[in-house]
């Protein structure tokens, strides 16, 4: 046994999930096709959601000053939500994939995971006690075993392909194109963005003297792989959508080859193969639905599967991963197609467009499009005996004898976390036999919590809540539930 989990994939997700393993003790390597960083991206913004999920590592505090900035609203089928609608949780700040990826890279190396690029897999079995690779490497094939492999490799996924998880296709197709270039006229040098009878086309000034061209086609099939293309593919698609065609005054910076049906994973686990991000579920391009619900797939698996390899998870966490995030992939892939059903065909969607735009005038619309993709509750053992079972910790300050925190910082190591909130009248000794795995955090009451004592899972969602802190056997049973038997 080399490896005690191989992430297929060195996109956002899988860094994440490498540095959750890593930040667990769990020996890690990613395999990565690309043989360097991205400097590019398709993806430019980033939700809050995720940004407090790297706030609660720590990482959000390593984005230098001027890197990262808000964006004031956010499309839904070419219709602009206003971000002022909602509070902080849903705001989006244009922060480009790469930089995420260069973020997380760096973090998991200092983890000690092992990040192995220019390595693609060419074939997987399985086993009750682990998972064989064939990999085709920079040096030549090798072979690789590990005890659990999760598949982060995108759309054209391998390992789902391997493994025989349906990908079934949602919807109509679309096919996009992207290129950042600099142009040999005016035209198209403005921000523009609309809709036309084949497609959408975008075009973003991204730097000084750069911009970047963006085509979808609806109903029209990826005529190859995701990756980078010709530049003639863009300017042709630029073309069938507008009418127009750019002209370059050189090769373009970067140029990409996107889009799919809307597809999700008939299951996310197979034996001892995970999947998890693209590989698990393809969205329409718009927004950051994809991003943001990878990285969540990502911290949702982390620590489960690091407490099985750690031997303390209690029976059924590892298979709560699906069970708690497919949903997720099942209301992202509705919001997708929706998107979808709105832009085309034009000449049939006209007055459905005209009055779902008014629609959009009422704030809780506005509000509902905006969490429908991150907003999400999990279903958890006795729920409703309080409001924040299953939803995300407020992010609340918290004042204890050493000073002011945060939830977040809380959470930097990764661990579980009991918040005393009864100013010192709760009891809480109970949590002393799970010293290892949940750190006890006392601080003065917080009213928007509303509660005395609240256990809160290493990805940030709450997995118990006492309100008046009395109940040490709800506690001792929320403690088993979700980080096994207590130390001897």
């Amino acid at each position: 046994m080399t490896e005690q989990v191989v992430v297929v994939g060195g996109g956002p997700t899988g860094l994440m999930l490498a540095c959750e393993l890593g930040l667990a003790g769990v020996r890690t390597t990613v395999l990565e096709r690309r043989r360097q960083p991205a400097e590019r991206s398709q993806g430019m913004g980033i939700h809050a959601r995720t940004l407090a999920t790297l706030a609660s590592r720590g990482l959000a505090e390593r984005i230098p000053d001027g890197q990262m900035f808000p964006w004031p609203r956010t499309p839904f089928a070419l219709f602009w939500l206003d971000l002022s609608a909602v509070g902080e949780d849903n705001s989006m700040f244009v922060f480009p994939q790469w930089r995420t990826e260069q973020l997380l890279a760096e973090r998991a190396v200092e983890l000690g995971v092992e990040i192995r690029r220019g390595h693609e897999v060419q074939s997987l079995r399985q086993d009750e006690n682990g998972v064989d690779l064939r990999v085709s490497g920079t040096d030549g094939a090798y072979d690789l075993r590990a005890r659990y492999v999760v598949g982060c490799d995108g759309e054209d996924s391998r390992v789902r392909e391997l493994t025989g998880v349906g990908f079934p296709a949602q919807g109509i197709p679309y096919y996009g194109t992207i290129a950042d270039v600099e142009l040999d006229s005016e035209e198209f040098t403005q921000f523009d963005s609309g809709l036309h009878p084949a497609g959408m086309f975008a075009a973003i000034p991204i730097e000084a003297g750069t911009v970047r061209l963006m085509t979808v086609e609806f109903d029209r099939e990826r005529p190859g792989p995701v990756g980078e293309v010709d530049p003639g593919e863009v300017l042709a698609s630029v073309e069938r959508v507008t009418g127009k065609r750019p002209r370059l005054a050189h090769s373009p910076h970067w140029a990409v080859r996107f889009g799919n049906h809307t597809r999700l994973a008939d299951r996310y686990r197979e034996g001892r193969v995970f999947l998890a991000g693209d590989a698990a579920h393809v969205l329409f391009v718009s927004g950051t639905p994809g991003l943001n619900t990878g990285i969540q797939d990502a911290v949702n698996l982390g620590w489960k599967l690091a407490a099985h390899i750690n031997g303390w998870a209690p029976p059924g966490l590892l298979d709560s991963y699906e069970s708690e995030r497919r949903p997720v992939g099942e209301r992202v892939c509705l919001h997708a197609r929706a998107q979808l059903a709105l832009v085309y065909p034009m000449d049939r969607i006209q007055a459905l467009r005209e009055f779902f735009g008014e629609l959009l005038k009422l704030g809780v619309v506005n509000r509902h499009l905006l969490e429908m993709t991150t907003a999400f509750r999990y279903p958890m053992p006795a729920q409703d005996s309080h409001p924040l079972v299953g939803e995300v910790c407020p992010q609340v300050e918290l004042v204890t004898a050493a000073g002011s925190t945060s939830v977040a910082a809380t959470l930097a190591g990764g661990r579980g976390v009991v918040l005393d909130l009864s100013g010192g009248t709760a009891d809480v000794g109970v949590a002393a036999g799970w010293a290892s795995r949940v750190d006890v955090v006392s601080a003065k009451p917080v009213e928007p919590v509303g509660a005395a004592v609240v256990v809160v899972r290493p990805d940030g969602y709450v997995g118990y809540a006492d309100p008046g802190g009395e109940d040490t056997d709800g506690l001792r049973a929320a403690l088993c539930h979700w980080f096994g038997a207590p130390a001897d």
